[in-house]
């Protein structure tokens, strides 16, 4: 394998790595007000539904950037699409250490969530750029595992932060890394067939799938014409708020069921992500070698999130167990399980629609999941005002993705590619 790897080349996987990194940053930045929430609930004084709103607001605005910046890097392509994604994520995570209120941190939100909306539609375009369909989910879940490497780097660094120099400062040096990340990305990134050091082996390898039909301009619209749209869409639509609620209320469910600080919070919440990582990698290199022993896209994708739909139920138990290592791994099985899911749910939008569309069809899905997040964020908040339990969110967490995968086979029994 490693012969193999060295005669084609490895030039992609430097791409690879870019993209993990910039997921990492970003889930980062994403989390920060997750960890600092019991802090800043006490010094600012927000209830749980006003918490609720301002998880909102990042929501709100992430749907509609997911539509802007799927357009603009179908538009402009993924470098140009890319950078201005995380530097406009960047300069909103900083913002962060100026506001003080409720509609302060809302507004911040809504700043952060509007430019962070172009990470995975730019990521899931770059992989259908330089990876062919029998690597694509394998490459998406190692980029993937970023946002779990970011959930995990997050409350080992945050808590640290704030106790030293206070919670300002860590939405500062946090918010400042994606800098950082800009100088390797306009340096090293370009489509394969513009790049002088990717061998004539590697393009040849990426390129070996059949080439795709000329595709005249399309709009949001014509897209909800074909029925592979509306499986993903209604698929991230279902699923994706229930990785919503474990950024945002871990932390507090912890807090309030434990009795755990801000500085204990930090190995549980690692040991969860770093349990969603193997689930990552894992659910990608699963469907990538069923693809290699022969199997068809269709079975091989639908086969990982069954597997995975049935491991979220875990989380069903964890809401009646009261033993706090028994819960935090009931929860990471069920964490994994989504990542393992998400891999292959986001991999079919390339396997279902040419390259010039992927950015459009991501971003739509990515939209839908944000919707949905928005209706969930709201009725969490209410929920544990009126029942102070999470036993009904944990339910709905877990039920969530039979629901959806049922669905999705309908729309898409053999997941044909759409005829554009």
């Amino acid at each position: 394998m490693e012969q193999l790897s060295e005669k084609i080349g490895k030039q992609r996987w430097k791409i690879c790595a870019l993209l993990f990194f910039a997921t990492t940053i970003n889930y980062m930045d994403r989390q920060i007000l997750g960890l600092l929430a019991p802090v800043l609930q006490k010094e600012i004084g927000w209830s749980e539904s006003e918490y609720a709103w301002i998880v909102t607001a990042f929501q709100a605005a992430y749907a509609l950037g997911l539509v802007g910046f799927g357009w603009f890097i179908d538009k402009f392509g993924t470098k140009i699409g890319y950078a201005v994604s995380i530097t406009g994520w960047s300069i909103a995570a900083m913002a962060h250490a100026l506001v003080s209120t409720v509609f302060g941190f809302g507004a911040a939100r809504a700043g952060l969530g509007l430019s962070e909306a172009g990470n995975f539609p730019a990521a899931q375009k770059a992989v259908a750029e330089w990876f062919p369909k029998k690597e694509r989910a394998l490459t998406t879940g190692i980029y993937n595992s970023g946002a779990n490497i970011g959930a995990v780097l997050a409350p080992a660094v945050v808590p640290w932060l704030t106790v030293m120099y206070g919670w300002q400062e860590a939405f500062i040096v946090v918010g400042a890394l994606g800098f950082i990340w800009i100088v390797f990305w306009m340096a090293m990134y370009d489509k394969p067939e513009n790049k002088k050091d990717v061998t004539k082996a590697e393009l040849e390898y990426i390129q070996q799938d059949p080439a795709e039909p000329a595709m005249e301009k399309m709009s949001y619209m014509s897209l909800f014409k074909f029925r592979q749209t509306w499986a993903f869409v209604l698929g991230k639509f279902l699923t994706d708020p229930i990785w919503w609620f474990y950024l945002y209320w871990l932390p507090k469910y912890f807090a309030k069921e434990y009795n755990l600080t801000i500085t204990g919070l930090g190995l549980p919440l690692i040991t969860i992500y770093m349990m969603t990582s193997v689930g990552s990698i894992g659910g990608g290199w699963l469907s990538s070698n069923f693809i290699k022993r022969g199997w068809t896209i269709n079975r091989s994708r639908k086969t990982v999130m069954l597997i995975a739909a049935v491991m979220v139920l875990s989380i069903i138990i964890a809401s009646q167990v009261t033993d706090l290592w028994t819960a935090v791994f009931l929860i990471g099985i069920a964490a994994a399980a989504h990542q393992g899911w998400s891999a292959n749910i986001f991999t079919t939008a390339s396997d279902m629609f040419p390259k010039k569309a992927v950015g459009s069809v991501t971003g739509l899905g990515g939209m839908a999941g944000s919707v949905g997040g928005m209706l969930f964020a709201p009725f969490i908040g209410y929920i544990l005002e009126w029942t102070g339990s999470y036993f009904i969110p944990f339910m709905i967490s877990g039920s969530a993705y039979l629901i959806a995968l049922g669905i999705f086979h309908l729309l898409v029994p053999k997941m044909e590619p759409a005829k554009i």
